[in-house]
């Protein structure tokens, strides 16, 4: 069985729930708390033994490759004003892992920039982290997705709850309770299926664990809704191929693509800073207060 060594980071998207934000940078570069999205994104990929980070881009994505880059320019002047924690923590950044950039030149929908990234991923399995979601949690999501996959050798995606009354939001799964805590054998995965025509309340996150196969698979699904192809359509054919598996990840999920979803992210991540949260507690109890 081999190892999980590489991550994809679809980054090509638009951004357009974040207009006018992002009408001049990548909304992977919007700031929760002190760092960008896509730094939480890579971070989590690092804690969890990942080797590689591919980035599928798109035009003006330019930011992001720069954001994990080492700047001569900037290190020099940080190091003359003696901002010594401050370099060293840019310094980090450019040294946090290996990252490969390819380029999605269409914008033909997440299946097909997860299959711009099959040359550098080659023949073994991979994870896929979407940029709209940040999980907090004691151990990084992909970390206990690669837990699970040591003992089952077979792709997984990340689920989690949600009321029966959103599950038409969201890709969603049908299957049967395994022996590992909160794992499930994939049954069915449905697109946002009409309400009512689905019993399960396991909605897919941003998080997968996939078989190689699953580019043979991309290559062959036909566009779909809105002329893209569809993960959701390669999932389920690579699920009745050889078997998938949904785990219920420990932790708390942000759509960090959504303007709510982002404030409770900004607002959580605040309360979890180290320096801020203690003053930024006080503050919200005193807004709360005088509202």
């Amino acid at each position: 069985m081999k190892t999980i060594r590489k991550a994809v980071i679809p980054v090509a998207g638009l951004g357009t729930r974040f207009l006018p934000a992002t009408k001049a940078i990548p909304k992977e570069m919007l700031t929760i708390v002190d760092r960008p999205t896509i730094q939480y994104i890579v971070e989590e990929a690092v804690a969890s033994g990942i080797e590689q980070v591919i980035l599928v881009t798109s035009a003006g994505k330019s930011a992001i490759e720069n954001h994990f880059d080492y700047d001569f320019q900037l290190d020099t002047v940080l190091k003359d004003r003696k901002k010594h924690k401050l370099r060293e923590e840019l310094n980090n950044i450019s040294n946090l892992i290996d990252i490969i950039s390819v380029r999605q030149k269409e914008p033909l929908g997440l299946g097909h920039a997860i299959w711009m990234a099959r040359n550098v991923v080659g023949d073994e399995p991979f994870m896929v982290l979407l940029g709209d979601d940040l999980v907090m949690s004691q151990t990084a999501c992909c970390k206990q997705m690669i837990d699970l996959y040591d003992q089952v050798g077979e792709s997984i995606v990340a689920v989690q709850r949600v009321p029966m009354e959103e599950t038409h939001q969201y890709g969603i799964v049908e299957g049967q309770a395994m022996e590992q805590e909160r794992t499930f054998k994939v049954d069915r995965m449905v697109e946002k299926p009409v309400p009512g025509t689905c019993n399960s309340d396991m909605a897919i996150i941003g998080r997968y664990l996939l078989m190689p196969e699953i580019f043979e698979l991309l290559e062959k699904t036909t566009p779909g809704h809105g002329g893209e192809i569809q993960l959701t359509d390669a999932l389920l054919a690579l699920s009745n191929r050889r078997g998938m598996y949904a785990y219920e990840f420990s932790g708390k999920r942000y759509d960090a693509g959504d303007k709510l979803g982002y404030l409770k992210a900004i607002v959580d991540f605040s309360l979890g800073n180290r320096e801020l949260g203690g003053p930024f507690r006080e503050y919200l109890r005193k807004v709360c207060a005088d509202m």
